[in-house]
């Protein structure tokens, strides 16, 4: 299979993002600060050097949908294949709810577990103001750095780390316009407070205007606005693009059938999305974004590595995946490209 790359823009853009202190006297609060952290995270990694059937490890996940429970699957499936399969593990779903987050985060702080793991933003976002001395290992995050998780995505200096899940997003529209060449303009379709999309849909404008593309930003705010907001696109815009977006990924088949049934196809941020109605996608594979994460975790826990001192990660290009959905192209009479049929993995869409 072909794959596209991400260009050093997009990851520049990531970097130019993560900001850093600006005066000596915030230098040296944080260099204080850090220092205490690392302390603090190596003590309760250390709390682990009995048999892993003492290790405890407390699992936030923001709400559950294709993608989250992907990466949740492949951070434990790679502990289990790790040294860690008697380890007990307590898995948590938010349901999408901030407030449940906040009261996870604080259990898993009660119940002095050695490590967190944290899926989706807001989960750890959760986590990392209930705790400066667990380790956290998160995933699913687009920008550390940006969501002020770490200080820098290179040099975390706080007792968090993990995988981000930046998408190529000038790959995803390179594919929009191979799929759709007489699309003229976009609609960018987010939830606004998830500050994981917004920054999403800040590289996604840039991408518009540098193609000459017109857009037309609509977000919400919940579930309930969703389908209105797609109503409100008809006669405006040629396509829909939707970014890793939690709100988006969980009503996902309501966006697409509202989408379609004006013939307006929607180019979307993972595979799970073009599984519930998405008409294609290039995206990273979040079952190995996961097991990224597994990995930082492992470390961690051998007391091999510091968070603070772990760079977040991130998805080869080349493991990104091209995914189409031929039952969406029919109900939208889109003829596919031979390009794309010949390096694409289709999937079944769910009833």
């Amino acid at each position: 299979m072909k794959s596209y790359k991400m260009s050093a823009a997009l990851l520049g853009a990531a970097m130019l993002f993560a900001g850093c202190s600006s005066s000596s006297a915030s230098t040296s609060s944080s260099t204080t600060s850090s220092a205490a952290s690392a302390t603090a995270s190596s003590a309760a990694a250390s709390e682990t050097n009995g048999s892993e059937s003492d290790v405890k490890i407390g699992i936030l996940q923001y709400v559950e949908h294709p993608a989250l429970d992907n990466a949740t699957k492949g951070f434990e499936d790679y502990l289990k294949d790790n040294g860690y399969a008697d380890a007990s593990i307590d898995f948590k779903s938010a349901q999408g709810e901030v407030a449940n987050c906040t009261s996870i985060a604080q259990k898993f702080v009660n119940d002095k577990v050695n490590l967190i793991f944290a899926v989706a933003t807001p989960a750890a976002q959760a986590a990392a103001n209930e705790t400066k001395e667990i380790p956290i290992v998160l995933s699913a995050v687009t920008d550390p750095a940006d969501s002020g998780l770490v200080k820098s995505n290179e040099k975390p200096e706080v007792n968090v780390t993990g995988s981000s899940d930046l998408n190529p997003i000038e790959a995803q529209f390179d594919l929009l316009q191979e799929i759709l060449p007489d699309a003229k303009t976009v609609g960018l379709l987010f939830c606004n407070a998830e500050s994981n999309s917004v920054f999403q849909i800040n590289l996604a404008k840039e991408e518009c205007e540098k193609r000459g593309l017109e857009y037309v930003e609509s977000s919400v705010t919940d579930s309930n606005q969703i389908q209105q907001v797609v109503e409100s696109l008809n006669g405006k815009v040629d396509a829909i693009y939707v970014p890793t977006d939690n709100l988006m990924a969980e009503s996902m088949a309501t966006v697409s059938q509202t989408a379609s049934q004006y013939g307006i196809p929607c180019i979307v941020g993972e595979e799970g999305m073009v599984e519930n109605g998405g008409l294609a996608t290039y995206g990273i594979d979040y079952y190995k974004l996961g097991q990224l994460a597994g990995a930082q975790a492992v470390s961690i826990l051998n007391g091999d590595s510091k968070p603070e001192d772990m760079a977040i990660e991130y998805l080869a290009t080349d493991e990104c995946t091209l995914t189409i959905n031929k039952k969406a192209a029919e109900k939208l009479n889109i003829e596919l490209p031979q390009s794309v049929l010949d390096r694409a993995v289709e999937v079944e869409e769910e009833d």
